[in-house]
């Protein structure tokens, strides 16, 4: 599932190095490269990826909290009152 995102990580890496190597390049170049190119499209892409798990997480524990809420109401057997 995060091949493409390693991938794409890989790409924006190896355009910093070049802009960092060329002629007219520089470091803060190479590093504004890689963050617009690199890291900020796939934060995105990954935390959008992630919607669909995290609505499944959020759901399983509402579920155990009704379920958890439901056994302390009910009275239990042998219990006096």
């Amino acid at each position: 599932m995060y091949i493409v995102p390693l991938a794409w990580l890989y790409v924006a890496l190896m355009m910093a190095v070049a802009e960092a190597n060329h002629s007219n390049g520089t470091l803060l170049g190479a590093v504004v490269t890689f963050v617009l190119y690199g890291l900020l499209p796939v934060s995105v892409v990954v935390y959008i990826m992630g919607a669909p798990a995290r609505k499944r997480a959020i759901k399983a524990r509402e579920a155990a909290q009704q379920e958890a809420a439901r056994a302390a109401a009910e009275p239990t057997p042998g219990a006096p009152g």
